[in-house]
This record gives structure tokens, C-alpha cells and sequence, in this order.
């Protein structure tokens, strides 16, 4: 495949710790998690090398020092919501991660399994996965696992590592995953939406690998930036808010997370359809500055959500259509 990501001659990991001249690329290890899937979906392995990193942190810190090219992490997920392990890094309260931005987004449809290495359900008493895998087979695991008990892990794929060889385990995880360690697939699909997504972003730290505003046919771009108000002015979250309708940007996400200061107050996180490098978003985010104690951009990139959206849309319009005739 052609990566969607093409590498400028000087934007390389720094080498004085690795031997590839290849850009690297870090994802939530061990290997075949759903990260790693992602990375595979956007960069070619004929081109870059493929780092496994042990949590979302490390892989932002990895990005951020240079170790590695880019870093693939988690988002937000079409039924369970937002990542909230890589939210709290983007908040970067400690200023870790200053040089560190979203250059490019993917999405996989992610369909989940029971691993196990026992032959059947019955003799299961623990099942490990990433929380967020929990979350989105909630249903199944109410009606055929009631009672087993949940074990939270840092990834997918590590909870299939683990559970090898274990007959009173079992895994939520992929069938690649069940591939690459040799386990059986005690049931299929069990996660509670056939459409389940996971969103995932591409982070790098060098500044010319930013993301150029899109200029093809039918493309466009998103911009993604945190900010926080003051809590004791009525109305601040409002009137910041307005700023987008006012310069009629449309919001596709808004989430937040405490800042940790104070007891209740927050930080923001809004993501919007525009380029943060084009003239109109300029002047939309000077006006927003007037209402934010703070504000950062986090990045801009090119909106991979467009065409999954529209096919949901044309779906929705052909069910109407049909509820009309019938």
C-alpha cells in the first residue's frame, strides 16, 4: 500500500539509538493490537519501521523526544466514547509534551473476539482486555459472562499474550490476534454495534511534518485544540462556544477533563472542520483567545472521517426513502 504519510528527507527518528535509517512509527504494543493494525493502515511497511510501545504515554513521550518519526494512539471509539487516557496526555499539565501535535487521523472498524486457550466458555474465570474493550461489549458480556471477572490491561494484544496457555482464561481482542498467538475464538463479534470505530490520531513533534491544508477534490480538513475559561464568569463556556457559530466552523467532537488546579474546573477540547494555517480560521481563533484563559492548537490534518460519514448519511437517506415508498 502507499503510506498516507510521506516522510521529508530530514524527518527521521533521531538514529542515535536505533540502526534503521527508516522512519519509525510507535504504537500501543504488543503486536497486533489495534493500534498496531492502525499504524499498518496508514504507513507502508516497505518504508518504516514499526515501534511497540507499552502504554499511550510512552508513546507520546517517544514522538515528543524524537526516539521515533510519528506515534499512532487512540481517540475516541463510536460506542464507548472518548479515550481518556489519551485526553489526559493532551492536556499535558506537566508541559511534557509542548512540541507534540496531531498531523493526521485514521479510522478502523474494529470488531472484537474471546480468545481463550480453553475449549469453551464454561471453564473461563477471568477475562483481561483494555478497559475501553470492555465498554464496547458490554451487552454480550452481560447476557454470557455475568460474573467472570474483568481484568483491565494496558492493550488488546497484551491481554491475548497473557492469557496463552491459560485454560481459566480468556481475552478480549482481534482475530489477528488470535492468529498470532495461536488461541481459540470462543465467540465472534461481540461487540454492541456492528459499526463499532475506533479513531485514531497521528502525532508527530517535527515541525515540517505539520499537515498542509488539503487542496484535492472532495477533501477537507479538522483542527483539534484544547482551551480552559475562567469558571466564575457566567456565560464563558457559551460565549467561546459561539466563536465557531459566529465563523460558521462546525464542531465534530467537544469533550473535556478536569485540570487538576482547582476542583472543577476543566479543560476543553474541541474539534472543528477547518485548517488552522487557513486566513478565515486565523481570525476565529484570535476572537476565541478574547474568552479562554488559555489555548492551544493541537493540530490540523485531513479529515479521513468524511467518507465513512457520507456513506452513513447516504445510508440513513436510502432507509427514509424507503420508509416512504413502503
Amino acid at each position: 500500500m502507499v503510506s498516507q504519510y510521506q516522510s521529508s528527507p530530514s524527518a527521521k527518528a533521531d538514529t542515535s539509538t536505533s540502526t534503521s535509517p527508516l522512519p519509525s512509527v510507535a504504537y500501543l504494543g504488543p503486536r497486533s493490537s489495534y493500534s498496531h493494525q492502525a499504524a499498518l493502515e496508514c504507513f507502508d511497511q516497505a518504508e518504516h519501521t514499526f515501534e511497540p510501545q507499552g502504554t499511550i504515554a510512552d508513546i507520546f513521550t517517544a514522538v515528543q523526544t524524537k526516539s521515533v518519526t510519528y506515534g499512532v494512539v487512540p481517540f475516541e471509539n463510536s460506542t464507548n466514547g472518548s479515550v481518556v487516557f489519551t485526553l489526559d496526555l493532551f492536556c499535558d499539565r506537566t508541559r511534557s509534551f509542548r512540541d507534540t501535535f496531531v498531523r493526521g487521523e485514521a479510522c478502523l472498524d474494529v470488531h472484537h473476539c474471546l480468545l481463550s486457550s480453553a475449549a469453551s466458555l464454561k471453564s473461563v474465570t477471568r477475562i483481561y482486555s483494555h478497559p475501553q474493550a470492555f465498554g464496547q461489549c458490554e451487552n454480550w458480556l452481560g447476557v454470557n459472562a455475568r460474573g467472570v471477572e474483568r481484568i483491565d490491561v494496558s492493550s488488546t494484544s497484551k491481554a491475548a499474550q497473557m492469557v496463552v496457555g491459560d485454560a481459566g482464561a480468556a481475552a478480549i481482542a482481534s482475530k489477528v490476534a488470535a492468529d498470532v498467538h495461536g488461541l481459540q475464538i470462543l465467540a465472534g463479534n461481540i461487540e454492541d454495534t456492528a459499526d463499532n470505530t475506533t479513531r485514531f490520531f497521528v502525532l508527530a513533534a517535527q515541525p515540517e511534518l505539520r499537515a498542509p491544508v488539503s487542496r484535492g477534490e472532495g477533501e477537507a480538513d479538522k483542527t483539534l485544540l484544547s482551551f480552559t475559561i475562567d469558571h466564575q464568569v457566567p456565560g464563558a463556556l457559551c460565549d467561546s462556544l459561539k466563536v465557531f457559530k459566529d465563523f460558521e466552523l462546525n464542531l465534530t467532537s467537544i469533550a473535556s477533563r478536569p485540570s487538576r488546579l482547582l476542583p472543577w474546573n476543566y479543560i476543553f477540547f474541541v474539534e472543528f472542520e477547518g485548517h488552522s494555517d487557513t486566513q478565515e480560521v486565523k481570525i476565529a481563533l484570535d476572537e476565541l483567545r478574547k474568552y479562554c484563559l488559555n489555548l492551544r492548537v493541537l493540530g490540523s490534518y485531513k479529515d479521513m472521517q468524511r467518507r465513512k460519514g457520507q456513506g452513513y448519511r447516504d445510508s440513513k437517506s436510502k432507509v427514509a426513502e424507503n420508509g416512504k415508498t413502503s
